[in-house]
């Protein structure tokens, strides 16, 4: 008809993501795993494609259980509610504000984060999932229109180099993955032998058991099967589930029963045990009260009491909460480690008195290679540096006087025309190293004592000495100005025919330099310069508690032995 108007549609072109793309390169490895019984027979498709109206997430996404498919990967899943119970968290991963697929921005491309070896890392992926019948095969939430699940695990599955190198994993590496902070592992079980004691970890006591069980609100929870034994027979061996609820009971009879709810991530129902629909256990308690507990179990969950749970289950990881200010906080553990151990991390929590302790991270095998991360969080005010040791054949200085002292060595040298200015009786002084020298606010002076090492042989000797001067002002600069007309607050003088020279002296609060120098200008030669400063501070008589935030400090560097 004439005049009538043509709707003009425009297919957009959907981003594909070129490093990980919809291919059998993304899904498998080197085939060794289960996976490979399905190559050739995925295929991939968007949320637009697998339903009609594909959300990212639920309104609560508390209620949302999470869903293992055909990936070996409980592990992950266990750790991923640790976004279901911090907004923060999610925040993090998951960055809000992302086009859904309804909106005229949408791309086909999302951006998750994941944390590694100190840094969040941006994660770029389509949202092409891999499907089998046209439905998604690996993880997914149990209310199926909803994809940041699959979407996170595909981001993962990208930073590993493919979904196959998911499968099987620690729970505890995700929740370090997923929420930047710690996790602790527990052995349910003891040791049977020497030889079983080196190869285990730490032993969970009930009491601490008990008090772990009160954080399920704030951080994950999960129990692991190692051995297949009669409530688990179905579950198979090292598989990952979810503490969802702990009850403290009591039975008809009067007795305490305290009963724990798990979630297994296959969704399926699996525990044959006396508190399982239709178990024993249920009649222990008043019917009203069973009936409650039974309908609050959905799909994949059951319950089981304290005693079966030891009996069952091998250990537990549970992760440190982290708070809606992104703060890590205290799980206070009586733990250590054990040996050396083939997992990616290792800690240890501690009560410590305020002072100085040396850290040292170590392999089992010496002459290897390798880099590390060593993070120390604690609740209150620390500082990490790494300990470099003196020359071995250079003299020691004299002992420092009783007390904490913090100590840094600097090297420098005198070169004639550059920097050998001479003493202060000659105008060429300003020309000599210049080391600045810092003392942070405090309540009153700051004992620093400060030693000029020459690196010659006793017969050799310059005489040396050193000034120490207060800087006038944020803008003075040493390189182009006299210190002729400056009176130096500290004078190691007169110059000595000696190795080393030292002065212990107050200072208070203020930016200082340290000039050393020999008598005569133009008198080469290598020295350093050690400053050692008191640390002054009172005595903390204090336990860390529950709950209480944690301070991080991280210290990256290659191990070289």
């Amino acid at each position: 008809m004439l005049g009538e108007k043509k709707q003009l549609i425009v297919k957009r072109d959907l981003y594909t993501d070129p490093t990980f793309p919809a291919s059998d390169t993304s899904i498998f490895f080197d085939y060794s795993t289960p996976l490979a019984q399905f190559r050739g027979e995925i295929s991939w498709l968007r949320p637009k494609d697998i339903c009609s109206t594909p959300r990212l997430f639920s309104n609560n996404l508390q209620d949302v259980q999470v869903k293992q498919g055909i990936l070996g990967d409980c592990w992950f899943l266990c750790a991923c509610v640790a976004l279901q119970k911090s907004k923060y968290l999610l925040n993090k991963v998951i960055p809000p504000g992302q086009p859904s697929w309804t909106d005229e921005s949408y791309q086909g491309c999302f951006i998750c984060r994941v944390w590694q070896f100190g840094h969040w890392v941006e994660v770029t992926i389509d949202d092409r999932l891999p499907c089998l019948g046209g439905k998604l095969c690996f993880s997914q939430c149990q209310t199926e229109d909803l994809f940041w699940l699959p979407l996170l695990e595909k981001a993962y599955a990208k930073v590993h180099g493919s979904y196959e190198q998911l499968w099987a994993g620690q729970v505890a590496d995700a929740l370090v993955d997923l929420t930047g902070g710690i996790a602790e592992r527990w052995t349910l079980k003891g040791p049977g032998s020497n030889v079983e004691k080196e190869k285990t970890g730490v032993v969970l006591e009930k009491a601490v058991f008990r008090r772990l069980m009160n954080l399920k609100e704030q951080c994950v929870i999960s129990c692991s099967v190692l051995d297949s034994r009669q409530g688990a027979s179905e579950l198979g061996e090292f598989h990952a589930l979810i503490v969802v609820d702990a009850l403290n009971l009591s039975e008809v009879s009067g007795r305490e029963v305290f009963l724990l709810r798990i979630r297994n991530p296959w969704g399926r129902r699996c525990w044959r045990g006396p508190w399982c629909e239709g178990g024993q256990g249920w009649s222990r308690l008043d019917p009203v009260v069973a009936s409650e507990l039974l309908l609050q179990i959905q799909e994949g969950e059951f319950w089981v009491d304290e005693e079966e749970f030891f009996r069952e289950f091998d250990e537990i990881t549970v992760g440190f909460p982290v708070n809606e200010e992104g703060q890590l906080q205290s799980l206070y553990t009586v733990v250590g480690t054990v040996c050396h151990s083939y997992d990616r991390e290792v800690h240890v929590c501690c009560d410590l008195s305020p002072g100085f302790y040396l850290v040292v991270p170590s392999i089992f095998l010496k002459d290897a290679i390798g880099n590390f991360l060593l993070r120390v969080f604690s609740t209150g005010r620390i500082s990490l540096s790494e300990l470099k040791p003196p020359p071995a054949a250079a003299p020691l200085c004299e002992e420092l006087p009783a007390g904490e002292w913090e100590t840094v060595q600097l090297h420098g040298c005198w070169k004639n025309g550059e920097s050998a200015g001479g003493s202060r009786n000659f105008p060429s002084f300003h020309i000599n190293p210049c080391f600045p020298l810092s003392i942070p606010a405090g309540p009153g002076k700051s004992s620093v004592k400060v030693t000029l090492r020459q690196h010659c042989q006793d017969s050799k000797c310059r005489p040396i000495g050193f000034h120490i001067f207060q800087v006038p002002n944020s803008s003075w600069k040493p390189q182009s100005s006299s210190f002729l007309h400056l009176e130096p607050v500290v004078s190691c003088v007169p110059h000595c025919y000696s190795q080393e020279v030292s002065q212990l002296c107050r200072l208070p609060a203020g930016s200082y330099v340290i000039i050393p120098s020999t008598y005569l200008p133009n008198t080469e030669g290598n020295f350093t310069v050690v400053i050692a400063t008191k640390i002054d501070r009172k005595r903390i008589h204090s336990q860390e508690t529950l709950g209480q935030v944690l301070q991080e400090i991280s210290f990256t560097t290659v191990m070289k032995i």
